[in-house]
């Protein structure tokens, strides 16, 4: 082929720097990958915090129903879904955004709220998602880090609120830690935060708190300031493959400005069939949390019996000092079957995260933890 000698030589191609600058998010390990490493077919996925045991058989029959055409597009204002979360969680249709999972809702508000060189706060360890969207839009990100009691730091959070970010993403319970914000320590961060920062708070596991732990809806709805409050169907809903997750907001224009930040149809049209026909059975979701959470405390003691202490939880996992760098003892335990997270953020390497899975997953890690780390 001729070569043209008058051709000018093309410029390099231009990246967005804070995109190409971005840290990779811990998503964890495929099973298809641990089954290769392993050998085995019975992989115990204990890395994200899945619900051990399904979701609930309405779900199913509503996916195998007549109501399901694949072939139509879903309704990209997830009228019928936004009602029956309304009805659930005491708010107005119009103040609730629905997304791919909760994780496309953290992407919207950075994009709504967010322009480079805004200040955002959240915490650290972190759900790598509060920081990664942030950074994306070119924001500043203040982590404020975990108490040496492995609890929230909330007079680090109030003086860091002080200043006057534009947004705060704060997880309660806080994942990967587990501990939820009492009432008191969540009225004071919602009265610190100014009517300039939009306090975003990611209420992933709530269904997992045990009773008395406040309502962050409730708590928010009674504190003049602008709010969003993050739920998920991923975790106690068990649906986690389908991927909703919604924002309840303070007002509806906080809600229509999210809303743009999105994509069209964003939510498929099963992921809106099973979140409301999850939603229509909510004693299927209180038996298997119910269950998850006398099991979470069980392997908490079996930890503890290992000389591992692990972080109080309000959530379905548990995150301990293995005393060893985490990634090695993770990789260790995929060769055994067992899939845990490694946390990888400066200063936490030798933190793992275990999802709390069926009592003889829960059983294979405990054994597989006392021989691998000579306990």
């Amino acid at each position: 082929m001729a070569i043209n000698p008058t051709r000018q030589p093309r410029a390099a191609l231009s990246f967005n720097p804070h995109v190409a600058a971005l840290p990779t998010y811990n998503a964890g390990l495929n099973v298809a990958v641990a089954r290769s490493i392993s050998g085995r077919e019975d992989i115990a996925r204990l890395g994200s915090n899945e619900n051990p045991y399904g979701c609930s058989p309405a779900v199913m029959r509503a996916l195998a129903g007549p109501r399901f055409e694949p072939w139509r597009y879903a309704d990209p204002a997830c009228r019928e879904l936004r009602v029956a979360i309304a009805d659930r969680v005491g708010a107005d249709a119009d103040e609730i955004v629905v997304g791919n999972g909760s994780e496309e809702m953290i992407a919207a508000i950075s994009r709504a709220f967010l322009v480079p060189g805004a200040r955002v706060v959240t915490v650290v360890p972190s759900f790598g998602l509060h920081e990664i969207e942030p950074l994306a839009t070119g924001a500043v990100v203040t982590k404020v880090p975990m108490s040496a009691t492995l609890d929230f730091d909330v007079d680090a959070l109030e003086r860091a609120l002080a200043s006057d970010p534009q947004v705060c993403f704060l997880p309660s319970p806080w994942n990967p830690v587990g501990p939820a914000l009492d009432r008191a320590s969540l009225e004071r961060l919602a009265r610190a935060a100014g009517p300039s920062t939009l306090f975003v708070l990611d209420e992933a596991y709530r269904e997992f708190e045990e009773k008395g732990t406040p309502d962050g809806i409730e708590v928010l709805q009674g504190v003049s300031l602008p709010h969003v409050v993050l739920r998920t169907f991923s975790k106690a809903w068990g649906l986690a493959g389908l991927r909703v997750g919604y924002a309840v907001c303070s007002d509806a224009e906080i809600a229509r400005v999210i809303t743009a930040a999105k994509t069209p149809f964003n939510v498929n049209a099963a992921a809106q069939l099973a979140a409301i026909a999850a939603l229509e059975d909510e004693p299927w979701m209180h038996d298997a949390v119910s269950r998850i959470r006398a099991e979470r405390e069980r392997v908490r003691e079996a930890l503890s019996s290992l000389g591992l202490r692990a972080a109080p939880s309000q959530a379905n996992f548990l995150f301990f000092d293995c005393g060893i760098d985490s990634s090695r003892l993770a990789a260790d335990l995929v060769k055994e079957g067992i899939i845990v997270k490694p946390w990888r953020e400066q200063g936490y390497e030798r933190y793992l995260r275990a999802t709390t899975g069926l009592p003889e997953e829960n059983d294979r890690l405990i054994s597989a933890l006392a021989r691998l780390l000579g306990r």
